[in-house]
């Protein structure tokens, strides 16, 4: 993917402690103003803000739902725990969505969760779900990006025996509407996800709203992994994404400016619940447009 020349805004509402015509309000309302270019949902379980005991939607089910109500945002979740779903099952189901919504996916995905969040490992057990320690789980990510762009684009019938994950006779029919495949967003900041970000995406993502300058020294190492496999750093568009107070506008005006400066181009603005009426025009008008 070349790297874009200009900045290319999006938002996220995390689909937690919200209802579902809520989400959809503000993504009809984005789908409709031209400068926010893509939308994004979270990929949890169960809630890891708010009330523990609050809502929370399973984030394809509800892209698959939004795509169909849109039509011109890209769309995605920031991103995918590759710890919830076997890779060929997500491999089938990003597809889905992505014929949905007329090919539209930005393919995001990561190793899955924060373990040191507080709240983060209990949505493990309370679905009886495995949680591996993390080298673990950055070695599977690899062998699940391999299988799932090998079932987005081969055309024959094949058998995978990586270390994580084994298949045999595998065959994703249909295809992605997007040739060769979506793009694919790998998010996340260790030294060993970088290492599969260099090898597979197209778009990496990391959490902004901290020190920039450590952010921007974590795209500095992915630059220097690229090329030393070989892959021209630029390839490989900068997303970060940051989050905004309603109240304090300036702040991610500046938070913004600085990741434009360190190279970014990928924005993702994180809207915080409940969402005032409005609220993707009022983005635009305070942020995106003071800042493109």
């Amino acid at each position: 993917m070349p790297h874009p020349s200009r900045p290319r805004f999006g938002i996220m509402t995390a689909p937690s402690q919200v209802d579902y015509d809520d989400v959809l309000r503000v993504w009809r309302e984005a789908d409709a103003i031209p400068e926010i270019e893509h939308a994004w949902l979270f990929d949890h379980l169960m809630p890891i803000f708010g009330d523990p005991d609050g809502p929370v939607f399973e984030g394809w089910t509800l892209l698959a739902a939004l795509a169909a109500h849109t039509r011109r945002l890209r769309v995605g979740v920031l991103v995918t725990s590759n710890r919830f779903r076997p890779p060929a099952m997500l491999a089938k189901i990003a597809t889905t969505v992505d014929i949905v919504s007329g090919g539209r996916l930005d393919f995001g995905i990561g190793v899955g969760s924060r373990p040191g969040h507080p709240l983060a490992r209990r949505e493990y057990a309370a679905h009886g779900l495995p949680f591996h320690e993390s080298a673990h789980a950055v070695a599977s990510l690899a062998e699940a990006c391999t299988v799932i762009r090998r079932l987005w684009t081969e055309a024959e019938p094949f058998d995978f025996h990586g270390v994580h994950h084994r298949l045999t006779g595998a065959f994703g029919n249909p295809k992605p509407v997007q040739r060769p495949h979506p793009p694919i967003l790998i998010g996340g900041r260790s030294s060993a996800t970088l290492r599969v970000v260099a090898e597979h995406a197209d778009l990496w993502n990391i959490p902004g709203g901290g020190d920039i300058d450590d952010i921007a020294g974590r795209s500095a190492l992915l630059d220097r992994y690229c090329t030393e496999i070989g892959r021209d750093p630029a390839s490989v568009t900068r997303s970060i994404h940051l989050p905004v107070s309603y109240d304090r506008p300036g702040s991610a005006r500046d938070a913004i400016g600085e990741a434009i400066d360190a190279g970014f181009r990928h924005i993702v603005l994180g809207l915080p619940s409940p969402y005032p009426a409005g609220v993707a025009r009022w983005i635009t008008d305070e942020l995106i447009s003071p800042s493109a």
